[in-house]
């Protein structure tokens, strides 16, 4: 099963649902995404924080899938937001990977307080003219964020990467995102050891469709416009959370899921506004 793809801002396709690499390290997590890849997962998302590159460029070469069927996500760290080091960061992160171009590149975080995130946009919309990157796009932007960078370049991003899950709903951001075109993508998408599969409400439903609790949320980001990007070493798992669009959930049902917000809901604390990234 691969999963139906979204139309971007800029023309290009992203698969509606993708896999995370965070944590998936060494030759164990390359045979991980191999079988993600051949289970169906054609969105692959990896960052230069993750210290992966390497592994997720080899395990797309020995996956047997054509290069041109996947699409490619990296990152930049915070480290490179000036501008020659952007360029410089991109290039090096496509040797790692062994690739001619990523399918989208995303800038990691704003980190405002440091207010290099504009120098690091542009430089993400000259790779792009280079041909480095198809799409271009932002992670844990807020609305303001956005506008400085769409303002100072003219160029909207195709994406905004953005934490989402049943105890983060950020309903906000999700409109701020869709007024600018820009399609959400949702990391974190189950909460990280969530307690939001226990959650009753998610439970019933579970029942009702005869599906994992698990399933049930990544459907509830779908019916919402959003892209979730999962994460799982078990095949198993990683199947099942592939197996999520032979289903609908109707309004009320994803009101009810809304309801589970959280004032203080983010996993890890982790403002936009105050984030500062590991180095």
């Amino acid at each position: 099963m691969t999963a139906p793809k979204l139309v971007l801002n800029d023309g290009h396709y992203l698969p509606a649902l993708g896999f995370g690499t965070v944590g998936i390290r060494g030759n164990h997590g390359m045979n991980q995404m191999i079988a993600a890849i051949q289970s169906g997962y054609r969105l692959i998302d990896s960052s230069t924080n993750y210290d992966n590159e390497g592994v997720v460029g080899e395990a797309i070469r020995r996956s047997g899938v054509p290069r041109a069927e996947l699409f490619v996500t990296s990152k930049l760290p915070g480290k490179y937001h000036h501008y020659d080091d952007a360029l410089m960061m991109i290039q090096e992160s496509l040797c790692r990977m062994g690739l001619d171009y990523f399918d989208l590149y995303l800038i990691h975080w704003p980190l405002p307080k440091r207010d290099h995130y504009v120098e690091a946009w542009k430089a993400l919309v000259t790779a792009q003219k280079m041909g480095l990157i198809r799409s271009i796009g932002v992670s844990n932007f807020e609305s303001e964020h956005l506008d400085r960078i769409i303002d100072a370049t003219g160029v909207t991003p195709a994406v905004n990467q953005i934490e989402i899950h049943p105890y983060w709903v950020q309903e906000r951001m999700l409109e701020e995102n869709r007024k600018r075109g820009i399609v959400t993508e949702a990391w974190s998408p189950l909460g990280r050891g969530s307690e939001s599969l226990k959650e009753e409400t998610i439970k019933e439903l579970a029942d009702k469709y005869s599906k994992s609790t698990g399933q049930i949320i990544l459907r509830w980001h779908l019916e919402r416009g959003i892209l979730p990007v999962v994460r799982s070493g078990n095949p198993a798992h990683q199947r099942d959370n592939l197996n999520v669009f032979d289903f609908h959930l109707n309004e009320e049902e994803v009101a009810a899921i809304n309801q589970l917000n959280k004032p203080d809901g983010r996993v890890d604390g982790q403002d936009p506004n105050e984030y500062e990234e590991f180095e």
